[in-house]
């Protein structure tokens, strides 16, 4: 966190000695502890929360991306039904039925047998 060196930390001991004093050093030094330690504490619960918050937030996106791909092949498999469900009605509707052969006829009968066609 802060880089102090030997030698500054032993120069804020020497003046906490002096303005404090040799008998009230121990509990502010517990004091002092106690203060950095629920100061940590906080200071990873801080982060955890805004880590779980990113997470959350990547999450609620990836959701959406998930969401938007399903209605995209949710369209997708409904044109292909629809041409389906159309190919089906045409073989199974007798003039176009006919349509359909006479379609076939003829470009089978353009064609020679060696699969050129004859024009």
């Amino acid at each position: 966190m802060f880089d102090f060196g030997f030698w500054e930390l032993a120069i804020v001991g020497i003046v906490a000695l002096v303005v404090v004093g040799p008998d009230k050093l121990p509990a502010l030094a517990i004091k002092l502890g106690r203060f950095l330690g629920k100061l940590r504490r906080y200071f990873a619960s801080v982060r955890a929360d805004i880590e779980s918050e990113l997470k959350s937030a990547e999450l609620k996106e990836m959701l959406e991306k998930q969401q938007s791909e399903i209605s995209e092949l949710r369209s997708i498999l409904s044109e292909t039904k629809q041409d389906v469900e159309t190919d089906v009605k045409s073989f199974t509707d007798p003039t176009l039925a006919d349509a359909v052969a006479e379609e076939a006829t003829k470009s089978t009968s353009q064609t020679s047998p060696t699969g050129k066609s004859e024009s």
